[in-house]
Protein backbone atom coordinates (compact mmCIF):
# COMPACT_ATOMS: atom_id res chain seq x y z
CA UNK A 1 0.00 0.00 0.00
CA UNK A 2 1.72 3.27 -0.86
CA UNK A 3 2.26 5.89 1.56
CA UNK A 4 -0.32 8.88 0.94
CA UNK A 5 1.37 12.58 0.07
CA UNK A 6 -0.91 15.36 1.44
CA UNK A 7 0.09 19.32 0.47
CA UNK A 8 -1.25 21.99 2.01
CA UNK A 9 -2.27 23.91 -1.08
CA UNK A 10 -2.74 23.23 -4.40
CA UNK A 11 -0.30 25.15 -6.11
CA UNK A 12 1.84 22.06 -5.09
CA UNK A 13 0.21 19.78 -7.15
CA UNK A 14 1.71 19.64 -10.18
CA UNK A 15 0.65 17.17 -13.73
CA UNK A 16 1.72 13.84 -13.25
CA UNK A 17 4.44 12.80 -15.45
CA UNK A 18 3.23 9.40 -16.28
CA UNK A 19 -0.14 7.41 -15.23
CA UNK A 20 1.76 5.99 -12.83
CA UNK A 21 2.26 8.83 -10.46
CA UNK A 22 0.23 9.11 -7.57
CA UNK A 23 -1.96 11.84 -7.12
CA UNK A 24 -1.85 14.40 -3.79
CA UNK A 25 -4.00 14.57 -1.56
CA UNK A 26 -5.01 18.91 -0.86
CA UNK A 27 -5.67 20.04 2.59
CA UNK A 28 -8.27 22.54 2.68
CA UNK A 29 -6.66 25.42 4.41
CA UNK A 30 -8.21 26.17 7.64
CA UNK A 31 -10.25 29.71 6.96
CA UNK A 32 -12.69 26.70 5.05
CA UNK A 33 -12.70 23.71 6.96
CA UNK A 34 -13.75 23.37 10.31
CA UNK A 35 -11.01 21.15 12.97
CA UNK A 36 -13.67 18.48 12.79
CA UNK A 37 -13.64 18.50 9.22
CA UNK A 38 -10.17 18.18 9.07
CA UNK A 39 -9.83 15.17 11.61
CA UNK A 40 -12.31 13.39 8.93
CA UNK A 41 -10.36 13.99 6.53
CA UNK A 42 -7.30 13.08 8.14
CA UNK A 43 -8.74 9.81 9.70
CA UNK A 44 -9.58 9.05 5.97
CA UNK A 45 -6.27 9.25 4.46
CA UNK A 46 -5.23 7.16 7.32
CA UNK A 47 -7.86 4.42 7.09
CA UNK A 48 -6.57 4.02 3.38
CA UNK A 49 -3.20 4.64 3.03
CA UNK A 50 -1.76 3.64 6.50
CA UNK A 51 0.88 6.52 6.73
CA UNK A 52 -0.09 10.26 5.38
CA UNK A 53 3.31 12.85 5.12
CA UNK A 54 2.30 16.22 4.41
CA UNK A 55 4.44 18.79 2.84
CA UNK A 56 4.06 22.16 4.27
CA UNK A 57 6.30 25.06 3.04
CA UNK A 58 7.77 27.22 5.62
CA UNK A 59 6.31 30.43 3.85
CA UNK A 60 2.70 28.90 4.54
CA UNK A 61 0.60 31.00 7.12
CA UNK A 62 1.20 30.48 10.37
CA UNK A 63 -2.59 28.92 11.17
CA UNK A 64 -2.21 25.95 8.42
CA UNK A 65 1.14 24.70 10.50
CA UNK A 66 -1.32 25.11 13.97
CA UNK A 67 -3.71 22.74 12.07
CA UNK A 68 -1.72 19.81 10.87
CA UNK A 69 -0.02 20.27 14.99
CA UNK A 70 -3.84 20.15 16.32
CA UNK A 71 -4.73 17.38 13.78
CA UNK A 72 -2.08 14.88 14.68
CA UNK A 73 -2.18 15.27 18.50
CA UNK A 74 -5.83 15.00 18.60
CA UNK A 75 -5.80 11.74 16.57
CA UNK A 76 -2.52 10.75 18.95
CA UNK A 77 -0.95 9.56 15.66
CA UNK A 78 2.43 8.35 15.02
CA UNK A 79 1.49 7.96 11.45
CA UNK A 80 1.57 11.42 10.24
CA UNK A 81 4.76 13.21 8.74
CA UNK A 82 4.76 16.91 8.59
CA UNK A 83 7.92 17.86 6.05
CA UNK A 84 8.95 21.29 5.98
CA UNK A 85 10.32 22.84 3.17
CA UNK A 86 12.43 26.40 2.63
CA UNK A 87 11.92 25.66 -0.99
CA UNK A 88 9.80 28.87 -2.92
CA UNK A 89 6.55 27.36 -4.37
CA UNK A 90 7.43 26.31 -7.84
CA UNK A 91 10.43 23.78 -6.33
CA UNK A 92 8.29 22.93 -3.44
CA UNK A 93 5.21 21.64 -6.09
CA UNK A 94 8.53 19.85 -7.83
CA UNK A 95 9.72 18.18 -4.65
CA UNK A 96 6.05 16.94 -4.30
CA UNK A 97 5.65 15.50 -7.00
CA UNK A 98 8.94 13.49 -6.63
CA UNK A 99 7.80 12.35 -3.47
CA UNK A 100 4.37 11.46 -5.38
CA UNK A 101 6.82 9.23 -8.16
CA UNK A 102 8.64 7.65 -4.78
CA UNK A 103 5.47 6.64 -3.39
CA UNK A 104 4.84 4.09 -5.83
CA UNK A 105 8.16 2.33 -5.25
CA UNK A 106 8.89 -0.32 -2.61
CA UNK A 107 10.20 2.50 0.19
CA UNK A 108 8.30 2.87 3.55
CA UNK A 109 6.70 5.59 5.17
CA UNK A 110 9.61 6.74 7.08
CA UNK A 111 12.42 6.60 4.42
CA UNK A 112 10.15 8.56 2.25
CA UNK A 113 9.53 11.39 4.75
CA UNK A 114 13.24 11.81 5.83
CA UNK A 115 14.37 11.85 1.52
CA UNK A 116 12.59 15.16 1.40
CA UNK A 117 15.65 16.81 2.52
CA UNK A 118 17.90 14.44 0.32
CA UNK A 119 15.84 15.30 -2.58
CA UNK A 120 15.92 19.31 -2.06
CA UNK A 121 19.54 19.70 -2.02
CA UNK A 122 19.14 18.70 -6.40
CA UNK A 123 16.42 20.96 -6.96
CA UNK A 124 18.03 24.25 -8.55
CA UNK A 125 14.81 26.70 -7.54
CA UNK A 126 15.14 30.10 -8.68
CA UNK A 127 13.58 33.01 -10.78
CA UNK A 128 13.91 36.34 -12.75
CA UNK A 129 13.14 39.17 -10.87
CA UNK A 130 12.44 43.04 -12.38
CA UNK A 131 13.22 44.13 -8.61
CA UNK A 132 14.90 42.69 -5.28
CA UNK A 133 13.73 45.27 -3.16
CA UNK A 134 11.14 43.62 -1.43
CA UNK A 135 13.23 39.90 -1.18
CA UNK A 136 13.60 38.70 2.17
CA UNK A 137 13.70 34.82 1.70
CA UNK A 138 17.57 35.03 -0.26
CA UNK A 139 20.51 37.48 1.53
CA UNK A 140 20.05 40.54 -0.88
CA UNK A 141 23.28 42.86 -0.69
CA UNK A 142 23.29 46.20 -0.40
CA UNK A 143 24.74 46.78 -3.82
CA UNK A 144 22.21 45.01 -5.27
CA UNK A 145 19.16 46.82 -3.64
CA UNK A 146 20.67 49.76 -5.67
CA UNK A 147 21.18 48.38 -8.55
CA UNK A 148 17.75 47.32 -8.19
CA UNK A 149 16.54 51.20 -8.85
CA UNK A 150 18.62 51.57 -12.30
CA UNK A 151 16.20 51.42 -15.04
CA UNK A 152 15.65 48.11 -16.60
CA UNK A 153 17.44 46.36 -14.39
CA UNK A 154 16.57 42.10 -13.41
CA UNK A 155 18.06 39.70 -11.32
CA UNK A 156 18.62 36.31 -11.77
CA UNK A 157 17.93 34.75 -8.59
CA UNK A 158 19.22 31.25 -7.30
CA UNK A 159 16.82 30.36 -3.82
CA UNK A 160 18.28 26.99 -3.67
CA UNK A 161 20.86 24.64 -3.05
CA UNK A 162 23.05 27.34 -2.72
CA UNK A 163 22.10 31.19 -2.16
CA UNK A 164 22.81 33.32 -5.56
CA UNK A 165 22.01 36.78 -6.83
CA UNK A 166 23.03 38.32 -10.45
CA UNK A 167 21.95 41.30 -11.88
CA UNK A 168 21.42 40.94 -15.82
CA UNK A 169 21.48 44.21 -17.87
CA UNK A 170 18.82 46.21 -19.08
CA UNK A 171 17.85 43.72 -21.78
CA UNK A 172 17.76 40.54 -20.02
CA UNK A 173 15.87 38.49 -22.25
CA UNK A 174 13.18 41.21 -23.44
CA UNK A 175 12.04 40.14 -26.73
CA UNK A 176 11.82 43.51 -27.71
CA UNK A 177 12.62 42.58 -31.34
CA UNK A 178 13.37 40.14 -33.92
CA UNK A 179 17.31 40.81 -33.10
CA UNK A 180 17.48 41.27 -30.16
CA UNK A 181 19.39 38.84 -27.73
CA UNK A 182 19.54 37.73 -24.21
CA UNK A 183 21.77 40.23 -22.36
CA UNK A 184 24.39 38.02 -19.70
CA UNK A 185 24.66 38.50 -16.28
CA UNK A 186 27.27 42.10 -15.49
CA UNK A 187 30.46 40.89 -15.11
CA UNK A 188 30.49 37.58 -16.67
CA UNK A 189 29.17 35.82 -13.46
CA UNK A 190 26.29 33.41 -14.13
CA UNK A 191 23.95 31.45 -11.71
CA UNK A 192 25.54 28.25 -10.51
CA UNK A 193 23.99 25.39 -12.11
CA UNK A 194 23.49 21.44 -11.60
CA UNK A 195 26.65 19.10 -12.60
CA UNK A 196 24.04 16.37 -13.51
CA UNK A 197 21.01 15.91 -16.45
CA UNK A 198 17.98 17.61 -15.49
CA UNK A 199 14.73 19.22 -17.20
CA UNK A 200 13.77 23.12 -16.39
CA UNK A 201 10.23 24.13 -15.57
CA UNK A 202 8.90 27.41 -16.30
CA UNK A 203 6.04 29.30 -14.25
CA UNK A 204 5.33 32.86 -15.94
CA UNK A 205 4.23 35.58 -14.16
CA UNK A 206 4.06 39.71 -14.93
CA UNK A 207 7.85 40.29 -16.52
CA UNK A 208 8.71 39.58 -19.88
CA UNK A 209 11.69 37.62 -20.51
CA UNK A 210 13.02 34.69 -22.16
CA UNK A 211 16.07 34.72 -20.44
CA UNK A 212 15.77 31.32 -18.80
CA UNK A 213 15.25 29.70 -22.09
CA UNK A 214 17.62 31.85 -24.36
CA UNK A 215 20.65 31.80 -21.61
CA UNK A 216 19.81 29.45 -18.82
CA UNK A 217 18.86 26.77 -20.65
CA UNK A 218 22.01 26.46 -22.26
CA UNK A 219 24.49 27.31 -19.49
CA UNK A 220 22.73 25.00 -17.38
CA UNK A 221 22.92 21.97 -20.49
CA UNK A 222 19.58 21.38 -20.56
CA UNK A 223 18.80 19.32 -23.39
CA UNK A 224 15.07 18.31 -22.94
CA UNK A 225 11.82 20.74 -23.53
CA UNK A 226 11.22 23.40 -21.21
CA UNK A 227 8.03 22.83 -19.44
CA UNK A 228 5.65 25.44 -18.40
CA UNK A 229 2.84 25.69 -16.01
CA UNK A 230 0.91 28.64 -14.22
CA UNK A 231 2.46 30.84 -11.64
CA UNK A 232 1.40 29.21 -8.05
CA UNK A 233 -0.61 31.49 -6.51
CA UNK A 234 1.74 32.16 -3.66
CA UNK A 235 4.95 32.94 -5.74
CA UNK A 236 4.56 36.83 -5.77
CA UNK A 237 4.66 37.13 -2.20
CA UNK A 238 7.53 34.55 -1.88
CA UNK A 239 9.30 36.89 -4.05
CA UNK A 240 8.65 40.19 -3.59
CA UNK A 241 7.24 41.00 -6.24
CA UNK A 242 4.76 39.93 -8.95
CA UNK A 243 6.75 40.66 -12.02
CA UNK A 244 8.79 37.77 -12.17
CA UNK A 245 9.53 34.65 -14.13
CA UNK A 246 10.16 31.37 -11.42
CA UNK A 247 12.07 28.21 -12.61
CA UNK A 248 13.37 25.00 -11.25
CA UNK A 249 15.59 22.41 -12.61
CA UNK A 250 15.13 19.17 -11.28
CA UNK A 251 15.98 15.46 -11.50
CA UNK A 252 12.90 13.97 -13.89
CA UNK A 253 13.61 10.26 -14.05
CA UNK A 254 11.89 8.47 -10.92
CA UNK A 255 14.12 4.96 -11.73
CA UNK A 256 17.10 7.87 -10.69
CA UNK A 257 15.56 9.42 -7.79
CA UNK A 258 14.86 5.72 -6.58
CA UNK A 259 18.22 4.77 -6.78
CA UNK A 260 19.26 8.28 -5.07
CA UNK A 261 17.39 7.33 -2.28
CA UNK A 262 17.73 3.74 -1.70
CA UNK A 263 21.76 4.20 -2.10
CA UNK A 264 21.97 5.93 1.17
CA UNK A 265 22.17 3.88 4.32
CA UNK A 266 19.10 3.27 6.54
CA UNK A 267 18.57 3.62 10.16
CA UNK A 268 15.90 3.15 12.88
CA UNK A 269 14.69 5.88 14.57
CA UNK A 270 15.26 5.34 18.27
CA UNK A 271 12.47 6.93 19.19
CA UNK A 272 9.44 5.92 17.39
CA UNK A 273 11.05 3.15 15.53
CA UNK A 274 10.53 4.54 11.82
CA UNK A 275 13.42 3.73 9.31
CA UNK A 276 15.10 6.78 8.13
CA UNK A 277 17.75 8.36 5.72
CA UNK A 278 20.17 11.14 6.86
CA UNK A 279 20.42 12.75 10.29
CA UNK A 280 16.42 13.25 11.58
CA UNK A 281 13.78 10.61 11.62
CA UNK A 282 10.79 12.75 9.14
CA UNK A 283 7.93 11.33 11.62
CA UNK A 284 8.97 12.18 15.23
CA UNK A 285 12.15 14.69 14.31
CA UNK A 286 14.34 13.28 16.44
CA UNK A 287 17.72 13.31 15.47
CA UNK A 288 20.13 10.74 15.30
CA UNK A 289 22.51 9.53 18.12
CA UNK A 290 25.84 10.08 17.56
CA UNK A 291 28.08 7.06 16.54
CA UNK A 292 29.28 5.76 19.91
CA UNK A 293 33.45 5.85 19.61
CA UNK A 294 35.20 2.76 18.22
CA UNK A 295 36.50 1.17 21.16
CA UNK A 296 40.77 1.43 21.93
CA UNK A 297 42.86 -1.32 19.70
CA UNK A 298 44.08 -3.50 22.33
CA UNK A 299 47.62 -3.33 20.76
CA UNK A 300 47.55 0.49 21.10
CA UNK A 301 47.09 -0.05 25.18
CA UNK A 302 49.94 -2.05 24.92
CA UNK A 303 52.29 0.50 23.55
CA UNK A 304 51.15 2.81 25.61
CA UNK A 305 52.64 1.04 28.56
CA UNK A 306 55.41 0.06 27.13
CA UNK A 307 56.10 3.26 26.73
CA UNK A 308 55.39 4.97 30.04
CA UNK A 309 57.96 2.02 31.21
CA UNK A 310 60.82 2.98 28.73
CA UNK A 311 60.33 6.65 30.12
CA UNK A 312 59.27 8.24 26.81
CA UNK A 313 56.20 9.67 28.39
CA UNK A 314 54.78 10.89 31.24
CA UNK A 315 54.92 8.79 34.53
CA UNK A 316 51.60 7.90 36.28
CA UNK A 317 52.15 10.59 38.84
CA UNK A 318 52.89 13.37 36.18
CA UNK A 319 50.52 16.53 36.10
CA UNK A 320 48.93 17.20 33.51
CA UNK A 321 50.23 19.28 31.32
CA UNK A 322 53.93 18.82 32.18
CA UNK A 323 55.01 17.41 28.63
CA UNK A 324 53.34 21.06 27.03
CA UNK A 325 55.40 23.36 29.34
CA UNK A 326 58.67 20.93 28.63
CA UNK A 327 58.50 21.89 25.06
CA UNK A 328 58.37 25.79 26.01
CA UNK A 329 56.24 28.59 26.35
CA UNK A 330 55.39 28.11 22.22
CA UNK A 331 54.42 24.61 22.41
CA UNK A 332 50.09 26.35 22.52
CA UNK A 333 50.90 28.16 19.22
CA UNK A 334 52.29 25.19 17.55
CA UNK A 335 49.52 22.74 18.38
CA UNK A 336 46.83 25.43 17.30
CA UNK A 337 48.50 25.83 13.78
CA UNK A 338 48.35 22.11 13.41
CA UNK A 339 45.82 20.23 11.04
Amino acid sequence: MPTAIAVTSADLVLPPTDPGTPQAAVLPPPETRSLDASLADMQQLLARYGHVVVVCPTAAPAAVEHRLHAVRSLLESDRIALVRTDLPPLGAAVLVRQLRQLAGYDLNAGVLASAARLLAHYIYAGAVLGSVSRLDRVPVSLGSHLKGWLPGAHFAVLAGPTPQIVRLGSRSGSASGSGSRSASASGGESLAGPEFATELLLARGQLQTDWPTTALVPRWRIPGPVHEVPLPASSPGWWGTGKLVEFAAYLPDPSVLHQLVSSVRRETCHWCGMELIGDRCGFCAAPLPPAAPPPPDPGTRALGSGSREGGHGPGPGARPGAHARALGPGAGAVRAALP
